[in-house]
């Protein structure tokens, strides 16, 4: 099928009065322009609705020495709307954010767009009868697992959230110790990461639409779609993500990731910094019996690679670990689960999944490194670091002593008081007191205060934000 905007040209050169009439945008399909395939004059005719309102979004493509202006009129006799036009109840100008425009409301009998200033601009027109075609999704965030020297493990955004578990009494069976993921979606989101790093002049010149992040092209700018990801990972209940392993970075470097969905819209970006060039550890990743790691951990790296899935770890390493999450599920179903309510919040699917994440947590210490703005000054938290010294005693004893020394991110305390919080009392889970002995052996005072039965208040409240801090692990 010819592109749009070619047809519009053959239309100018076989039609003699075709310079006269206004190009008739498609509904729900994109519409590419530049300044010089404008018809003339340079305005463009909106489709009404069949029920509802619309939403007209403009993307820009490209920097450019001057930015266009779009003014739209919903009022069909409106047909040329200008800048004299604006401050009539039916004439609107589309103001532009990162490159980025829209809006939204009636156009009963169809309207116009005038473009101004376009010279030879790039850019992508959407009329949509369901929402916004191009989006900067100002929530949704591609997320950071861990990097080491040269590597980085990222997520997409979450989607697809799959139906929580709720086991029934009287057949109340809990998933197995290692655990069987349920079916992925059938068509899941077309995710595609955008990494390049912050100091790059693209970042500063190009806006920051889908058209123009994927126009980048560059030695240090990286496109990688869900074709070159490691698949699909549900690594918790926020809904499943793809993944990536990305190499050939550079060591003690600050990156920047966006995250597009079909080339259309595109998320807020992270950021993350590299680990120094003596960052020994490596990541650790796709454990269906602990899908929440995704980080350094001191142990060797495969003979096949410098990263480490459930089919290179040993199995002197994963069986232990396993066998402690069946002798809890065993014990926690002597507890009439379903039958009896021990919370009217919770229940023993609550208990296992939160165990579940202490243990791993706990079994799998990261290997880190101070974040980028830890430092000693009050106004800045420190990261939960222990130093550990080359070939002492592991905190799990099943993992064999590292031959390096590195910096163990201790655990957040949270992931302990959650396994308390969502227990039958009489399995006798306890954690350590803040005001004691927590700090030994938990990050304390980041995602709660501290205090006890208080939650929230921390001094970030978060374990990890997305500018790269890594506080403590909350695995």
């Amino acid at each position: 099928m010819l592109p749009l905007t070619l047809i519009y040209l053959l239309s100018q050169i076989l039609g003699g009065n075709a310079q006269q009439t206004s190009f008739q945008l498609p509904l729900n399909k994109l519409a590419n322009f530049t300044g010089n395939t404008l018809p003339n004059p340079p305005v463009l005719s909106i489709p009404s609705p069949q029920i509802g309102n619309l939403t007209v979004t403009v993307a820009l493509c490209a920097p450019g020495p001057q930015t266009p202006r779009f003014i739209l009129s919903n009022d069909s006799s409106i047909t040329q709307p200008g800048i004299s036009d604006l401050g009539n109840g039916n004439v609107f100008e589309l103001l532009l954010t990162d490159g980025f425009g829209n809006w939204t409301g009636p156009v009963p009998d169809g309207g116009f767009m005038s473009v101004l200033n376009a010279g030879r601009m790039p850019f992508e027109v959407a009329v949509s009868d369901d929402g916004p075609m191009h989006e900067q999704m100002e929530n949704e965030y591609p997320f950071l697992g861990d990097t080491t020297s040269n590597q980085a493990l990222l997520f997409s955004p979450a989607f697809s959230r799959p139906d929580p578990i709720h086991p029934t009494y009287p057949n109340y069976t809990l998933p197995p110790a290692n655990l069987s993921f349920p079916t992925g979606p059938s068509s899941p989101a077309n995710w595609t990461l955008i990494i390049l790093p912050t100091s790059s002049s693209s970042l500063n010149s190009f806006p920051r639409t889908a058209c123009a992040l994927s126009g980048v092209r560059a030695r240090d700018v990286l496109h990688v779609g869900a074709t070159q990801s490691e698949g699909l990972w549900l690594k918790d209940e926020n809904g499943w993500r793809w993944q990536w392993i990305i190499d050939g970075l550079t060591p003690a470097t600050n990156y920047t990731v966006f995250a597009m969905q079909d080339s259309k819209k595109v998320s807020s970006p992270i950021n993350f910094v590299t680990k120094s060039a003596a960052f020994a550890c490596p990541i650790v990743h796709s454990l269906p019996f602990c899908p929440s790691i995704s980080y350094a951990v001191p142990i060797q790296g495969p003979s096949t690679g410098t990263i480490h899935d459930s089919s290179t770890l040993p199995d002197s390493v994963t069986q232990p670990l396993i066998e402690v999450l069946t002798n809890f599920t065993v014990s926690l179903t002597t507890f009439p689960c379903g039958r009896d309510q021990y919370s009217p919040l919770v229940g023993c699917a609550d208990c296992q999944q939160a165990y579940r994440r202490w243990l791993c947590t706990v079994f799998f210490p990261r290997c880190s490194e101070a974040s980028p703005d830890s430092g000693n000054s009050a106004q800045k938290p420190v990261s939960a670091l222990q130093a550990m010294e080359p070939s002492a005693t592991p905190r799990s004893p099943s993992l064999p002593p590292f031959s390096s020394a590195y910096n163990a991110l201790l655990p957040c305390l949270e992931t302990c008081t959650a396994v308390d919080r969502a227990c039958p009392i009489s399995m006798g889970f306890k954690c350590p007191v803040p005001r004691f002995t927590a700090s030994s052996s938990y990050g304390v005072g980041y995602v709660d205060t501290g205090e006890e039965d208080e939650e929230g208040g921390g001094s970030t409240g978060a374990a990890q934000d997305r500018w790269g801090n890594v506080w403590c692990n909350l695995g």
